[in-house]
């Protein structure tokens, strides 16, 4: 019997395995998400994704010398980009090919209607506004962008495990829970919240595999016991299955099932060979994706940064923010920038004003 992935190939903690493989799926080609607000008259904006793929040296060789407009690579899982978009491919170093999108909006909003990232093949949600306000020496463009929260995909909210700033502070990082605190005092705090945290998802994995099975309890052929039964030992299954286990995904569920009702009649739903079993597996991997997805977010203002809220100035003057699905699991994710063009011409214009009065002043004096 083919057993399923997940369930046996994985081999740490909960969350030490969606930290520890945070550099797969969405993060292995390297996407980066990049947005450009232009300043002026108007609200128009440019978003451009790229992301990279390692290639065979035959099949990068022969890409060389050609022109790629118009050409990219399959695209990772985590992005939908639309067919308007300009796309241009380049060979890089090594066995790197890498793809960029380019795709202007007429505002900010229709920016948002057609975000380029998608988590479990639905479109992330996105709200955006773009404030100008003008000060005579200056314009002061103030850009929010908020991306909605996909903890709905986890029926046991992490609030019921950890009060609500610790929860805040694991996915976000913010409030800064360790400022003030030492290396030896910050690592004791952070040891308390990991064990919360694992909680957590252990027993929304556990709740996943658990109702998966319930809702397909039909198909289960002579099942020792009946649907009613089964979900009255739930507690008793979870109790069961974890005991002496850090995790879910190393607690073999089939085989625990199997000593539990002294029956293999639940072993369909960890065959992958089989349909039940790939549904299932496929369930679990919703959800471990949003751990998995991260996405750089770059942002470039019109004029000098003057505010970069939870982002970090480049030394290229664009804004950093980190972008994870971590962060969208307890609440919205909102970047902010603010940024002033300065207006040369009122200087120049404020000058002659005051050299006029002075002019004006003087000649009336010798009159």
């Amino acid at each position: 019997m083919k057993t399923n992935k997940l369930v046996y190939s994985l081999r740490f903690t909960v969350y030490g395995l969606v930290v520890g493989l945070l550099f797969t799926s969405c993060y292995q080609p390297k996407v980066l998400m990049h947005t450009t607000i232009h300043g002026g008259f108007g609200k128009d904006c440019t978003r451009e994704v790229s992301y990279s793929n390692v290639m065979s040296k035959e099949k990068r060789d022969s890409l060389l010398g050609k022109d790629l407009c118009g050409w990219s690579q399959p695209m990772p899982e985590c992005l939908n980009v639309d067919a308007f978009c300009k796309s241009h491919t380049e060979v890089g170093e090594g066995d790197t090919v890498r793809t960029t999108f380019i795709c202007p909006f007429s505002s900010v909003e229709e920016m948002c209607e057609q975000t380029p990232l998608q988590l479990n093949g639905v479109r992330l949600r996105s709200n955006a506004k773009l404030d100008k306000r003008f000060r005579w020496f200056y314009t002061e463009y103030v850009f929010t962008e908020t991306f909605y929260c996909v903890g709905d995909s986890f029926k046991l909210p992490p609030t019921d495990y950890a009060d609500k700033d610790a929860v805040s502070y694991w996915f976000t990082g913010q409030p800064n829970l360790l400022q003030g605190l030492n290396g030896a005092e910050a690592y004791e705090k952070l040891g308390n919240m990991e064990p919360a945290v694992t909680k957590w998802l252990n027993d929304n994995l556990f709740r996943v595999g658990f109702d998966f099975i319930v809702s397909h309890y039909d198909s289960i052929p002579n099942p020792p016991v009946s649907r009613e039964r089964f979900i009255d030992l739930q507690d008793s299954l979870v109790h069961f299955i974890l005991a002496g286990e850090e995790d879910i995904l190393t607690a073999q569920p089939e085989g625990k099932l199997r000593e539990f009702f002294h029956s293999d009649a639940y072993a369909l739903f960890f065959d992958e060979g089989n349909p039940l079993g790939e549904s299932l597996n496929r369930e679990f991997m919703n959800r471990l994706n949003i751990f998995w997805f991260n996405v750089p977010y770059t942002l470039t203002m019109p004029g000098k940064v003057t505010d970069t809220g939870n982002g970090m100035l480049q030394p290229d003057g664009t804004v950093f923010y980190p972008f994870t699905g971590e962060r969208l699991i307890p609440q919205d994710y909102t970047i902010t920038a603010t940024s002033r063009v300065t207006h040369i011409w009122a200087y120049i214009v404020t000058l002659l004003l005051i050299l006029l009065s002075i002019g004006g002043f003087l000649r009336r004096k010798h009159l």
